[in-house]
């Protein structure tokens, strides 16, 4: 039942992932974000009321008509989230000076993991919370939509008061066909090798980590302490040295170029890959390296992002940001099909050691073609 949730909510990011960063380039970015997170919670708010309508009602008397519509639900869901992430990238250069983007960026990544290894710990028992209290009062189990819903307007409503600066004249003002822009924002990346680059890097980086959600499950059964329902031990990890690092990044990190800290991050990430190979059979040390792996994947996440942000025009941003997210979700869902069946026909240890190389691959090749065509520019200067 799990599984066609997770897939509805995943094609409308390959679907459409591109096509809402050429609409957030010609729409307000501010609007784009208020009334998407808006949307969001009003549908997932909808969700009692559709449960309660189809009770006993079956699609070809087999599929319950309630799942169909929470499929349904969590495919709009879905397809509004792609328009939000390519405009909450493309806001933050607007409200943030070029100089002071790096740190945003790491407040941003360190506040984000934080979060999520608060929400791994006290989802469950927050959404029974809500339960609990709104049967109170409306006897009826509702509490999780109400928090969640409610979550999403909140957050809409708090955006209603972000000065983001934009002006009119700031929009594309011709409408090419949405393809058109599709591929000028290729071409774009085509020509721009920084930005290019930074791309294939944070791809390489989410595909590493949605391998290694799959293999943490793995890895937790072989541990002996640990249960295999409890991986998310060792995925906290990881977010919390992804936490320290990025904190750290954003005091100190402008003193050093960005193509450096994403290769030395690409270099931790890749040998930490490698101890884990090792640290099947021990909880304390894989949960040392998992955090270091996710300190180094913050020396690569967090300038690649900030490379990203600093180059591309505003009038670029959503186009390639949009992209962004369709890669990004492309790397994502990959590793979730490919990854157990790796581990199956070679191994969690040959798993580990095979990502350990394609991190290696991907920093040096990038760290090379950048150093390459800054050597070019120079003797063109």
């Amino acid at each position: 039942w799990v599984s066609p949730i997770m897939i509805a909510f995943t094609i409308p990011a390959i679907l459409f992932g591109s096509l809402a960063g050429v609409y957030v380039d010609r729409w307000w970015k501010k609007g784009t974000l208020v009334i998407s997170n808006l949307l969001r919670g009003l549908l997932v708010l909808t969700l009692p009321t559709l449960l309660w309508l189809s009770q006993e009602q079956y699609l070809d008397g087999k599929i319950p008509l309630g799942f169909a519509l929470m499929l349904v639900i969590t495919f709009f869901v879905s397809t509004l989230t792609q328009f939000f992430a390519p405009a909450e990238q493309a806001v933050i250069p607007l409200i943030v000076n070029k100089q002071d983007l790096l740190a945003a960026n790491s407040l941003y990544t360190t506040t984000m993991m934080a979060l999520l290894i608060v929400g791994f710990a006290i989802g469950e028992p927050l959404l029974a919370l809500a339960d609990w209290l709104v049967d109170d009062v409306f006897y009826g189990q509702i509490g999780k939509e109400l928090l969640v819903g409610g979550a999403y307007a909140i957050a809409g409503i708090i955006l209603l008061w972000l000065k983001t600066g934009e002006k009119s004249e700031n929009l594309s003002k011709d409408s090419p066909h949405v393809f058109q822009d599709i591929w000028d924002g290729i071409v774009y990346l085509g020509k721009n090798r920084r930005v290019r680059n930074a791309l294939i890097q944070l791809t390489i980086l989410f595909s590493v980590f949605a391998a290694l959600a799959v293999l943490a499950v793995s890895m937790a059964d072989s541990i002996p302490q640990l249960e295999a329902d409890q991986f998310g031990i060792l995925l906290a990890a990881a977010g919390i040295g992804m936490a320290i690092a990025a904190g750290i990044l954003g005091y100190c990190g402008q003193r050093f170029p960005r193509i450096q800290l994403s290769l030395w991050g690409s270099f931790g990430v890749a040998v930490c890959l490698g101890g884990l190979s090792l640290a099947t059979q021990n909880l304390w040390l894989a949960l040392i390296i998992t955090t270091f792996l996710g300190s180094f994947a913050a020396l690569v996440g967090v300038p690649m992002q900030t490379t990203i942000q600093s180059e591309t025009p505003p009038d670029m941003r959503g186009k390639v940001f949009g992209l962004q997210n369709n890669a990004v979700n492309i790397a994502l869902s990959l590793p979730l099909v490919l990854a157990a069946e790796a581990e199956a026909r070679f191994g969690l240890s040959s798993v580990f050691l095979g990502l350990a190389l394609l991190v290696v691959v991907g920093g040096v090749l990038t760290w090379y073609i950048s150093h390459t065509g800054k050597v070019k520019q120079n003797r063109v200067e």
